[in-house]
């Protein structure tokens, strides 16, 4: 029957028990007669409508009525089963008693659980009925009771056995609830309903503990399990509540704590400890060695973890046949100063212990001893296979002092009383071995400030043959020299020259060579010093600058500079094919005197000797792989690299190659050293400066992986000093007056609703597709379903014509680049328009031809590029160039654009940087704007947050990624699919 919330009404909760989920409430309004009495006229009130009666409600009803819902049976068969089925199908069939889901009825009771307890919590003071059989909420009134009832627990231990009863008392007085009828509503924590009055406990009653008693009157614990019993079930239950005994004994105890730290191994494979002054040779020790630390707290004779944080500990003492409870009152304000003291110290306890890299555990006990000690902590060892730890004083002294070309390494190294040569401890270290054995038989762990302080001092050092017991380090890991100087880590000694090396500041001016045609800019002759600096001390290098400030000319005027000065020798330029060219051009306009031979074509004389009639030799990163074993008989004055990430996988052929070829000196340029991986850094350092980051395994475990996986960032700041000295980049913004300016918009469009549905059919399905994958086959082996699927929606978020040929409605994005681009024309400007996807501009294309609107054209696929190139750099007429990303990323000179569109975002920013820089470079007097097109809602929109997100990989390291997808997480994932 309809209530009126216009009329008197009351609120109330009824209490029923459901077939399979045990006891229930649910919520009524009850219309008032005129009296204010209930009357049976009553509706059932939910969140749904609960705001109806508002005025007749509290914030505590609200919250009732929201949890009571959360009960009901429609609403717990949704949360636990997704699948479309009725209650009378679902729930028969999980509680069947031969074939029920018997872990799904625990899920099902915790959930409801949970809320009972919550429910009870709220209904004091509120109308609380038991419903009758036929549905009436108000039946019969149930009084909740506002005082808690205590429980007192009662033993009784006797020749033959112990009876187990408890005793309840409300406001002092004696309960009688055996075979009263009464029943638990609630068991965590326990509710009882007695004579139609609802009961609460003090210290949260366990239910199970009074439940066998409803309907009996004790409980018998034979003799021969008593003493488990004791143990597992009484000691628990003496130190929670109160208990009354007879025939053992309960003592309670205070004491003031002792902290105890107990260092062992914690080992997951054996490993061989080699001994100090013993030439066997020992197993390389497991990387997953580690310490256990653990902290306990002694009261007495008792021990207790620091974990276990109950207030009141028992443990139980067995005399002969006699038992006594020592209950022990813990002092955990006391205990939680020690732990908190750990914790400053920068050790975070997790149940009771910490485990931490053997290295790394030794160096924390160097450098804390003395304040556990003083803190009272006593240190204990727990020696495993006989062998004891030192915990003494170790300490390391390093003194570096120059030599002709390399610096000589003195170290004074100490255990104790134990002296350690460098010689001994490096080779420990490289074999990854970080104990040894002391004299007395201890053994020694190497601390892990030593292996990070002086890991590349480790690596980078080397014994000459001559000199078998010497340690020397070349000169151009002279960064490092500085790092462990400024660190107070050695005392470095060298010569003014060498200072001047060291820092690479007062360069000094180098005259610019006569018969150089042009000028240079002021950041382009700063540029063309430092290469000759470089030169003067024959150092590789890396000119790194941005992309149109001029590379080709600050490298050939250095080059010219060299021939005038009387420096014999060809140098060797490798570059793209499309770039080769460009070179001979710009050779031609600023040195003419440098004589230019191009080594290319199919018709090439395979001759090296014919190299030596000539100052530069040009040729191709393809025509180098194939000549390898020509050109490598060949000494080079320079060997130069252009667009040299080229070799940034080392494991590649071309990689392979270059290194095999022999140069006085060798230099690389390129505007983006760092696309995919740290990795790429390293191949190109080692090419210009080998070993300057150690072998490839060792750069990968000091740098990669910690970078990039861990984001390590004194990781990152040490490479950055380590190739900082040969490296060279300057970006736009620090040259911005010698620039025109470039103004970026985000341009956001709005799918047709046509488009919209085609974009979340596909993104259902791949959503789910992608997720499963994930799930049986991991994320490593589901990088090509992961593409696929990232693709089709990029491209309907294009225009759905490119993934769905049959689509026949309209794209948000084709209508706002053509508004734009029209705008555009009628001004009387050119632009540039770049997609990834030839599809796309495809459909451009189209819509160009309809209208009449001529355009330039560049993909992959097209032969005469430099027609086309030069169409729209002279026809002043021909306003559009439609380019895809990929086949215009480099190698193109595009300054008559004005305007640039990127009509879909890429992975990595640096190729869209790339396209944007085909119009703004050195020659472009227009400021340049640039639109990027996005479609809102889609994956494009978390592209961008992902490449802001991804972009700081190692940014401090002049880097830009390339592929995002690889090292996408679950995570990023699941976003790009939501």
């Amino acid at each position: 029957m309809k209530v009126s919330a216009a009329q008197p009404f009351q609120i109330i909760y009824s209490l029923y028990q459901h077939e399979f989920l045990g006891y229930l409430f649910e919520s009524f309004v009850v219309h008032l007669d005129d009296k204010g009495k209930l009357t049976l006229q009553h509706q059932n009130i939910s969140s749904a409508n609960a705001q109806e009666f508002a005025a007749g409600l509290d914030n505590a009803d609200f919250e009732l009525i929201e949890l009571m819902d959360s009960m009901q049976q429609e609403f717990v068969l949704k949360h636990f089963n997704k699948k479309l089925v009725k209650p009378e199908e679902f729930f028969p069939k999980v509680y069947d008693t031969a074939k029920g889901n018997d872990l799904l009825q625990k899920e099902i009771e915790s959930y409801l659980e949970r809320r009972r307890s919550k429910v009870l919590d709220l209904l004091r003071g509120k109308m609380v009925f038991e419903m009758g059989s036929d549905g009436e909420p108000a039946w019969k009134r149930i009084e909740v009771l506002e005082d808690k009832a205590t429980v007192l627990f009662h033993f009784r231990r006797n020749e033959d056995n112990t009876h187990y009863f408890p005793t309840i008392k409300q406001k002092g007085q004696k309960l009688d609830f055996q075979y009263k009828g009464a029943y638990l509503i609630c068991k965590q924590p326990a509710w009882m309903v007695l004579n139609d009055k609802l009961y609460s406990f003090a210290k949260d009653v366990d239910g199970h503990k009074l439940l066998p008693f409803l309907n009996k009157k004790f409980i018998v614990i034979p003799k021969n399990v008593e003493e488990t019993y004791y143990n597992k079930f009484v000691a628990p239950l003496i130190a929670s509540f109160d208990v009354y005994a007879k025939g053992f004994e309960i003592n309670s105890e205070s004491y003031v704590p002792q902290p105890i730290l107990t260092i062992s191994r914690l080992v997951n494979a054996k490993s061989a400890t080699p001994m100090l002054f013993d030439n066997s040779p020992g197993k390389e020790e497991p990387a997953d060695d580690k310490i256990l630390f653990e902290l306990n707290f002694k009261y007495g004779k008792f021990k207790f973890k620091a974990d276990h944080t109950a207030e009141v500990s028992v443990t139980v003492e067995k005399n002969d046949e006699d038992y006594v409870f020592h209950r022990v009152r813990r002092k955990l304000r006391e205990e939680r100063t020690y732990t908190d003291f750990l914790k400053s110290l920068n050790v975070q306890l997790k149940n009771s212990k910490v485990v931490l890299p053997k290295a790394l555990a030794f160096d924390w006990l160097n450098n804390h001893k003395s304040q556990l000690l003083e803190q009272g902590f006593l240190l204990d060892q727990k020696e495993t296979s006989g062998k004891k730890f030192f915990l003494g004083e170790s300490s390391i002294e390093i003194e570096i002092t120059e030599n002709i070309d390399w610096f000589d390494i003195n170290a004074i190294i100490k255990f104790g009383e134990f002296v350690i040569p460098f010689k001994t401890l490096r080779n420990l270290i490289l074999k990854k071995k970080f104990e040894l054995q002391l004299p007395n038989g201890e053994i020694a762990v190497i601390p892990e400030s030593w292996l990070k302080g002086y890991s590349e001092l480790f690596a980078f050092a080397d014994t000459p043959e001559e000199q078998q017991d010497a340690v020397r380090i070349k000169k151009y890991h002279l960064a490092l020299l500085d790092e462990l100087q400024s660190g107070n880590l050695a005392k470095v000694t060298m010569n003014r020259k060498l200072e001047r090396l060291r820092t690479f500041e007062k360069i000094g001016e180098f005259e610019l060579p006569l018969n150089f045609k042009g000028e240079l800019r002021p950041y382009q002759k700063a540029g063309y010093n430092w290469l000759n600096f470089l030169n003067e001390y024959r150092f590789g290098g890396c000119l790194a600058d941005d992309m149109g400030l001029g590379k080709t000319v600050q490298t050939l005027a250095m080059l010219l500079a060299q021939k005038e000065s009387g420096q014999r020798g060809t140098s060797l330029l490798i570059m793209p094919t499309s770039l080769v060219y460009n070179w001979e051009m710009e050779a031609q306009k600023f040195t003419p005197c440098l004589k230019v031979f191009t080594y290319t074509g199919t018709h090439r004389e395979k001759d090296v000797k014919q190299f030596e009639r000539y100052d530069l030799v040009l040729t191709s990163y393809g025509i180098t792989r194939l000549d390898v074993d020509i050109l490598e008989k060949f000494y080079f004055n320079y060997i130069i690299l252009d667009e040299s990430q080229a070799i940034k996988n080392p494991s590649s052929n071309i990689a392979k190659a270059v290194t095999r070829l022999k140069s006085r000196s060798k230099l690389i340029l390129t505007g983006t050293p760092l696309e995919n991986s740290t990795l790429d850094l390293w191949s190109q350092m080692n090419f210009i400066n080998p070993g300057l980051l150690g072998t490839q395994t060792f750069f990968k475990n000091q740098y990669l992986t910690p970078i990039e996986k861990k984001g390590d960032v004194d990781k990152a700041r040490k490479l950055h000093s380590t190739i900082k000295p040969f490296i060279l980049r300057r970006h736009k913004s620090q040259v911005a007056t010698e620039l025109p300016e470039k103004v970026e918009t985000m341009q956001y469009s709005t799918m047709t609703p046509e488009q919209e549905e085609a974009y979340e059919d596909v993104k259902a399905y791949y959503r789910d597709r992608i997720l499963n994958h994930i799930d049986k086959e991991g994320l490593g082996k589901s990088q090509l379903v992961l593409l696929q699927g990232l693709t089709k929606l990029r491209q309907i978020a294009n225009h759905p014509k490119m993934a769905l040929p049959e689509y026949q409605g309209d794209s948000g994005k084709l209508e706002d680049t053509i508004s734009q681009l029209n705008n555009v024309i009628k001004e009387d400007h050119k632009i540039l328009i770049f997609s990834q996807f030839v599809k796309h501009l495809g459909i451009l294309r189209e819509y160009l031809d309809r209208e009449g609107i001529d355009y330039a054209y560049l993909d992959g696929a097209t032969k005469n590029r430099k027609e086309q190139v030069e169409r729209f750099q002279n026809d002043p007429d021909l306003k559009v160039f439609l380019i895809s990303l990929k086949a215009g990323g480099l190698g193109l000179n595009l300054t008559k654009a004005e305007y640039v569109f990127l009509l879909d975002p890429w992975w990595n920013p640096a190729i869209e940087a790339q396209a944007v820089d085909r119009a703004h470079r050195i020659g472009q007097e227009n400021i340049v704007f640039t639109y990027k097109f996005i479609s809102k809602n889609t994956v494009e929109e978390k592209i961008l947050l992902l490449q802001q997100k991804k972009k700081k990989l190692a940014s401090d390291l002049i880097t830009t990624e390339e592929s995002f997808v690889k090292n996408l997480s679950k995570e990023d994932i699941e976003n790009l699919l939501t």
